[in-house]
Parts: C-alpha cells; structure tokens; sequence
C-alpha cells in the first residue's frame, strides 16, 4: 500500500499513530483518552491501527470525524468524533442487559467492584459457555452489538477517510485457517471485518469473509504495529494500552486461569513487535542500519495500570453505565498526565522505554 498523505492539522499540534488495544467493555478507558486527546490542547491523528473495541473505537470516530470534516472542516471533525464516541458507549450501556445478563443494577449494588465473578451464578454460566460451543448454544448466531456498531459507523466514510481527511484505520483480525493476522482497510473495512476483529470463539461463530473465517484480532494483534510502521509517514506511535502485562495473584479456579491465560495470549503478539521495534532502534542508534530504509520511531504509551487493576478479566463483559464512565473518566485523566508530561516530546523524542515496560529489563 502507498503512504498516505498527511491529514491537515493544527499548526500547534503535533501528530500521531495511534495503536489501540481490545479488551472488551474496558475499551471505555480508550474512549475516555481519544476523548481527551481530540480537545484542541491534544494531538492530531495520522493513522490508527485497533483490534477488537480498538478497532470500534477507531471505526466510530472516524465515522464521526468524517462527518464533521464534510460540515465544517478538521476541527468540526475532531467535535463530531467526540460525539460519535460518547453516542455509541451510551448505546452499549443501555444494551447492557443483553451483552452481559449477569451485569450490576442500575441501584449501583455491588459497587464499585464492577467485577461479575462476585455475582453469583457467575462461575457456573462461565464454564458453560467455555464448554459447549457457540455453535451449539448460537446455531443462529444472534449477536446483539453487530446493530449497535451498524448504528454508529459508516463504513462507507471509513472508505473515503483516508482521502478525503488524510486518515488511515487498519483493523486486525485473525485467520482461523492460518492462524495469521489479517489487516483490513480501505474499501475492506466493512461491517463484518469489523466483527471478527471482535470475535471471540468461545461466544460467537467465526465471522466468514470471502469464503475465509476469522476470529478475535488480539490473538495475533493487540493491535498490530506493522501497518502503521509500513504504511505512514508519521514516526511517532502513541500505543493506548489497557491490558495488563502483570497480575501479581497466581490464578487457582479454572475459569481464573483461562481468563489469564487469554490476557497473556492477547499481549504475546504485541510484546513481540514491540521486542522487534526495540532491536531495531538499537541498530539504528549503533548505526548498523540506514536510517533510510527503517523508520527511527518515537514510540508513546498511555494507561493506567493502577486505575485498572481493581477490575478483573470478568469485567469486560460488564456494560453497566456507572462502569463505563468509570472508565472513561480513568482514560481521560491517565490521557491529560501524559499530554502535560510528554506532548513536548512529540516528534523529538520516545516516551516508552520498551524494554522496561514490556520485555523485563531493568
């Protein structure tokens, strides 16, 4: 693919990939920093690359930023992406009954744990989704966030974005034949690319695009880096991270330990491009590589691993309104420290030491 070109921007605001991780309804915490980084005080946006709710994420604002920029231009766009954000994580939360049964009462019981394992019946419904197959329990695969998403994105916007507004949407996926990552974009970018990013094979039947079926994109992807380096311009790369590396509990339920074992499966993929991008820039400062033919990356990373940590993999099936602007509100707060820490630092220099944050060095 051809580098595309770069979208106008406001001279005081520097600009940015944008890598955006899956991870269920805790996708709200993503909201919460594109929210805040789309003010006029934050970033212009080159390209973003997202897997699962990154990729919805991704898909909503642009499908509101393109709308906006058609009316009123960038910063009109940038106002309609934050609107189109909030309009679809409201339509989720009003769904929540049907993407989690077991979700808390709008009473607010059971807060601010926000975990469903604490509800009772919880573990029993959890190992009988993981035991029979969604073939089995979904023959017509209902999936209920499929009209929500057609409610809020335009695919076709998500066509003509990149032309038109100078911005690129990568969304992975991943190949059940192959166990590869698939990148759609452009005219690829449809409603049912978009739901096998998210599909996860436990709940819902692999989705079949041109005869192939694909799966959860964080298998391979979490979010997949490559497109981004490959195909832009840009040298900065700001990765919005809200799955944790670490969990200091060893797991000793069986539906504990598979949930761990997902988390570690869906960060694999990530800790591998970052290990190469890590090996690369250290060849590129030894001047063992041209710095012609490989991109010197200034790489960014916003999250908040102690505002997550109370909130276990159970509860990112957890819809319930007061969660999701919880997490919105820990997004936007993890998302202002960094512009007041590292904005400066946009073009000039990495904010992420990789090694220490993903690959154990000290």
């Amino acid at each position: 693919m051809s580098t595309h070109n770069a979208s106008p921007s406001h001279p005081s605001r520097p600009q940015v990939d944008l890598a955006l991780q899956g991870g269920g309804s805790h996708g709200a915490f993503t909201w919460g920093v594109l929210d805040r980084l789309l003010e006029d005080d934050g970033l212009d946006i080159a390209a973003i690359s997202g897997t699962s709710a990154g990729a919805l994420n991704g898909a909503v604002m642009l499908s509101g930023y393109a709308r906006g920029h058609e009316d009123g231009g960038h910063d009109e766009g940038r106002r309609q992406a934050q609107h189109a954000l909030k309009a679809f994580w409201e339509d989720i939360s009003q769904h929540g009954p049907i993407f989690s049964p077991l979700t808390m009462q709008a009473d607010g019981s059971l807060k601010p744990a926000f975990n469903l394992n604490e509800l009772p019946g919880y573990q029993i419904m959890n190992m009988f989704i993981r035991t029979l197959s969604p073939y089995d329990l979904n023959p017509f695969n209902l999936n209920p966030l499929r009209a929500v998403v057609q409610r809020h994105v335009d695919v076709e916007a998500l066509h003509t974005v990149c032309t038109s507004c100078g911005i690129q949407l990568f969304v992975t996926a991943t190949s059940v034949h192959t166990g590869q990552a698939r990148v759609f974009t452009k005219e690829e970018l449809t409603l049912d690319a978009l739901m096998a990013s998210t599909c996860l094979p436990f709940l819902f039947q692999a989705v079949e695009i041109e005869g192939e079926p694909y799966w959860d994109g964080g298998y391979t992807g979490n979010p997949a880096l490559f497109p981004l380096i490959y195909n832009t311009q840009a040298n900065d790369l700001l990765l919005v991270k809200i799955n944790p590396l670490q969990r200091m509990e060893t797991p000793t339920r069986s539906v504990e330990i598979l949930d761990r074992l997902s988390e570690i499966t869906f960060n694999a993929s990530l800790i591998s491009e970052l290990r190469a991008i890590a090996f690369v820039t250290r060849l590129l400062k030894d001047n063992r590589l041209d710095p012609k033919q490989y991109k010197n990356l200034h790489l960014h990373m916003i999250g908040d691993d102690d505002g997550l940590a109370p909130f276990n993999a159970s509860s990112k099936s957890n819809t319930d309104r007061a969660f999701l602007k919880k997490l919105h509100g820990l997004g936007h707060a993890a998302a202002t420290r960094w512009l007041h820490a590292h904005r400066a630092d946009v073009g000039t220099r990495s904010t992420l030491d990789v090694e220490h944050a993903f690959l154990g060095a000290t």
